[in-house]
């Protein structure tokens, strides 16, 4: 990504789902790793984790990824699984199927982790929260 003259890293870090909270690493960088109760945790703790990262690089003469010299933008990334069962209490499987179009019992299959979605599928999930996501932020009240 390029902004005016500096170009813009950007950095996925994976959000995954665990017995009894969640995980998170930056995708391709080992040593870059958290735990949270929840997703604006995980948030937090894995900026706070890459802070880290770079200090203790710095101190101990290491190289610093590429992806983390200069600017750089971190994207989150979550499994269906793990989707569906964090906004479980927010988007029922009927509310999801009526958005998607994907079966409610195909969707508890995806949140058990029974079945996994073939990228379409997925794809289809993500398009359609995306696009409910607009309409949300396009309403003025």
């Amino acid at each position: 990504m390029t902004t005016g003259n500096h170009t813009t890293n950007v950095v996925k870090v994976i959000i995954e789902q665990t017995e009894n909270n969640y995980g998170a690493y930056v995708e391709g960088i080992d040593g870059i790793v958290t735990v949270g109760n929840n997703i604006d945790e995980i948030k937090t703790n894995i900026v706070e984790a890459i802070e880290l990262f770079i200090e203790t690089s710095k101190e101990f003469g290491d190289e610093i990824p590429v992806e983390l010299q200069g600017n750089y933008e971190l994207v989150f990334k979550m499994d269906v699984q793990s989707m569906l069962n964090v906004y479980s209490k927010i988007f029922t499987k009927a509310g999801l199927e009526r958005l998607t179009g994907i079966n409610q019992k195909l969707l508890w299959h995806y949140a058990t982790g029974s079945k996994k979605p073939r990228a379409e599928q997925a794809m289809k999930l993500e398009h359609a929260l995306h696009k409910l996501g607009a309409e949300l932020l396009a309403i003025n009240l």
